[in-house]
């Protein structure tokens, strides 16, 4: 798989280049990263599924990484990128005898795990490899094992402006939920449920707690695919 930008330019920047890019929501990127987990976090409680082996795929520096292990309190996570330097920060200030970080070309799918999470990667990831990525992650899960796919949202203004704004996302091909939604029924995956995130900027947060009422409204910034790989 090769993506579109070389992020091991990225690496040492990456935080800076996203802040600077987030700027204008009044939030950094560690608000926007425990929404996701939080909002997943909440979906599973409801399915009642607790996974205890999972795989952060486009892991980067392996913040969310850590942040997964620690919200569902799992034995072990693999955080697999195809940035060598990415992975090399990760393991420094993450790595742990229940956190490791695999190159992907070096990760070889084994039906092991409960579920997959990736965030902002497939727009990274040329049109005619996405399948090639999504059947990795399918063959990593076990049956019934689920996967979050977190994309931003191209119909959201907000995300159009950012997405101008940070410098490693200017060459990215963005996905619509429904190209998203047609990618992963046709990796295999059966859907459970799709969710919109992050409508207010931080000046607008008083008006946050309505934002769990509109979830099936494409209105927020990014989009959650909760799907699942098919027991048969």
């Amino acid at each position: 798989m090769k993506a579109v930008t070389d992020f091991d330019c990225f690496a040492d920047s990456y935080d800076r280049a996203l802040g600077e890019a987030l700027a204008a929501s009044g939030e950094d990127r560690r608000y926007f990263a425990q929404g996701r987990v939080g909002w997943l976090a909440d979906c599973l409680r409801r399915l009642a599924f607790a996974p205890r082996q999972l795989m952060d795929y486009g892991c980067g520096t392996g913040a969310t990484t850590a942040l997964l292990l620690e919200t569902f309190g799992a034995e072990s996570i693999v955080g697999v990128d195809l940035s060598k330097r990415s992975l090399e920060l990760a393991r420094q200030n993450h790595g742990s005898d229940r956190i490791r970080f695999s190159p992907i070309d070096e990760y070889r799918p084994a039906a092991s795990l409960e579920l997959a999470y990736t965030n902002g990667v497939f727009h990274h990831i040329p049109p005619g490899e996405r399948s090639s990525a999504l059947d990795s992650i399918f063959r990593s899960l076990r049956p019934g094992g689920l996967f979050a796919f977190w994309e931003n949202n191209p119909w959201n203004p907000g995300t159009q402006y950012v997405m101008a704004h940070c410098a490693f996302d200017r060459d990215a091909i963005k996905l619509s939920p429904i190209e998203s939604r047609n990618l992963l029924r046709s990796a295999g995956f059966r859907l459970l449920r799709m969710d919109f995130q992050f409508i207010f900027p931080r000046a607008l947060k008083a008006l946050r707690p309505a934002e769990k009422l509109v979830t099936k409204l494409p209105l927020g910034a990014q989009y959650q695919i909760l799907c699942q790989k098919p027991l048969q």
